[in-house]
């Protein structure tokens, strides 16, 4: 939820999570960030991680993240053209965060895909 702001100044947000999200959500946004902490990675290999993303929208990620200065975009002057992605320092700082948001998911995949595939059962580990 973002507070009223006049146009043009920074956006104030009542909750902290929803900056986070802002920054890092979306489909792709974190998959990126978690496919850079293991380090430099050029555009065509991004692709190869993530075959399900199109370019396009590969590009629109990367500039905001770069735009909210998250990663690091360097362009090389040779033909052709070389063009690589890092973490920023800030970007580092959300490295334990992509590392939880995987963590849980190697942790919990298997009982929300069992839910997903009969949602009427109490499929759920808690009781």
């Amino acid at each position: 939820m973002k507070l009223g702001i006049p146009h043009g100044e920074v956006e104030a947000f009542a909750c902290p999570v929803t900056f986070t999200v802002e920054v890092i959500g979306g489909k792709w946004k974190s998959l990126i960030l978690y496919h850079l902490m293991s380090g430099t990675r050029r555009f065509n290999e991004l692709r190869r991680l993530m075959p399900e993303v199109t370019q396009r929208m590969l590009t629109l990620q990367l500039r905001e993240l770069e735009a909210d200065n998250v990663i690091a975009r360097k362009v090389y002057r040779e033909v052709p053209p070389k063009v690589e992605y890092s973490l920023t320092p800030l970007g580092l700082t959300l490295a334990p965060l992509i590392s939880a948001m995987r963590d849980w998911g190697a942790t919990h995949e298997h009982t929300i895909l069992a839910y997903r595939e009969n949602p009427k059962s109490d499929n759920s580990t808690d009781k």
